[in-house]
């Protein structure tokens, strides 16, 4: 999912909200492993370890036990000038999930090569263009069902309440750089050791996206030249 699309639901979804705590209409079992957002560590491997998941390793199944449901999944790509589909993703989206009385949205990158992809493209119920001029494509349920398998590559999560700069620190710590858009001011919180980019919107509104830290270069290559927040005078 592109990156102002996600920016796009998450001003959406925090209108009129403020804070960080949602308790659950009712108790629920009580689940041992830790499912917070700021809860994030590397594994033996190096491999980023976040709402219980390891990106990499973590089959989508998991995801999809754990969240109740089987969640939207939909293909992506790009045409080559010769019409030609390329640049496949494919992700699942997950609306209004509680864990740990925290409520929010996910968007959940499987990790899968164009070997893979490319076919189930071709098998592609409805296709759809987006605004960027990337492909949409609904897949057959044949194809849905074998996603189920693949590990996690990325998770993007959509937190349903607003922060502050008070309450990001406390809970993610200082970031080793910010870079902030000129165009729309999203401030983005960057912490490669933990592979994660915290986006931040002048109204609180937060997108937060997990990595390994092996793909943190490209995950913030739009952020290439980009200045940190100005001081205040």
């Amino acid at each position: 999912m592109e990156r102002r699309m996600i920016l796009s639901i998450l001003a959406a979804a925090v209108l009129g909200f403020v804070g960080i705590m949602l308790l659950l209409p009712e108790e629920r079992a009580e689940d041992p492993t830790p499912r917070l957002p700021w809860q994030v560590e590397q594994d033996a491997q190096g491999r980023t370890r976040v709402f219980g998941f390891t990106l990499g390793e973590t089959p989508l199944s998991e995801v999809q036990r754990v969240f109740a449901e089987p969640g939207e999944i939909n293909l992506f790509a790009r045409l080559d000038a010769n019409q030609q589909a390329t640049d496949f993703a494919v992700e699942a989206y997950f609306e209004q999930i509680y864990l740990n009385r925290l409520r929010g949205d996910f968007v959940i990158g499987l990790q899968a090569d164009a070997a893979t992809l490319a076919p189930m493209f071709e098998r592609g119920l409805r296709i759809s263009q987006l605004g960027s001029g990337a492909k949409k494509v609904e897949l057959d349920p044949a194809d849905i069902g074998s996603l189920a398998a693949l590990p996690i590559a990325s998770i993007t999560y959509l937190p349903w309440k607003s922060l502050d700069t008070e309450i990001v620190t406390q809970r993610f710590g200082t970031p080793a750089e910010q870079r902030v858009e000129p165009e729309t001011g999203v401030t983005h919180w960057l912490y490669p050791d933990r592979g994660m980019d915290l986006a931040m919107d002048k109204k609180g509104g937060v997108v937060i996206q997990y990595v390994n830290r092996e793909a943190f270069g490209r995950l913030i290559e739009p952020l290439e030249g980009l200045a940190g927040p100005q001081a205040s005078p």
